[in-house]
């Protein structure tokens, strides 16, 4: 599947439900959702009826564009949730949540998953030392995560750990600001997991 490279407001409307993909925007009264509650196209405002298939489909829709993750990986993630002990829509969920973009973002050190995975790509941060720019890196417990001292100096960085100093951190992870290191502390619990999904209707859709 290609990369989606349209409006990203449209695929929360499509969704209805936030998915902060577009940073600072998504929190202030110009978040789209917030203006035209409805989806997108000429028959958004029409009420249709949601059979099963279509309530699983959009869940899996809404996780995959949440975490900004292709359907092929999308598909991994869950191939390798169900090799795990537990629930397979938990681990699916915790599979997704340690993405190193993923984190990078709950650190605060961008403004959306979509920033996260460029800066990622641009090999702006080392874990346990080590520079890695592989945005769909699995983070492991443990392990510690930096902003290269390089990247520091550029305005870039300086204004997005500025606009970022506020956002709470999760529990599962420990954030060092004056040095701009963190740790992995554990991959989250479910009830840590603030992606708006319900996961057992994935389960349900991929196991047909």
């Amino acid at each position: 599947m290609a990369r989606y490279t349209g409006a990203v407001c449209k695929l929360c409307r499509r969704e209805g439900k936030k998915l902060f993909l577009k940073g600072d925007r998504c929190y202030s009264g110009k978040c789209a959702l917030d203006r035209r509650a409805y989806a997108p196209g000429q028959h958004g405002q029409s009420r249709k009826k949601t059979s099963e298939y279509g309530t699983q489909l959009r869940t899996k829709q809404t996780a995959r564009r949440y975490y900004g993750v292709n359907e092929s990986q999308f598909r991994k993630y869950f191939a390798m949730a169900e090799k795990q002990p537990g629930m397979t829509g938990e681990n699916l969920l915790r599979i997704c949540e340690s993405r190193l973009d993923n984190i990078v973002y709950l650190l605060g050190w961008a403004s959306s998953r979509a920033e996260a995975r460029q800066l990622v790509n641009h090999g702006h941060f080392t874990v346990n030392g080590r520079k890695v720019n592989i945005p769909s890196y699995l983070c492991k417990a443990g392990e510690t995560l930096a902003i290269r001292k390089n990247s520091l100096d550029s305005d870039k960085f300086k204004a997005v750990l500025e606009a970022n100093a506020s956002r709470p951190i999760p529990a599962w992870l420990e954030l060092d600001a004056d040095n701009n290191t963190a740790k992995v502390v554990s991959l989250p619990e479910r009830d840590q997991i603030l992606a708006p999904v319900e996961e057992h209707y994935i389960v349900e859709l991929y196991s047909k």
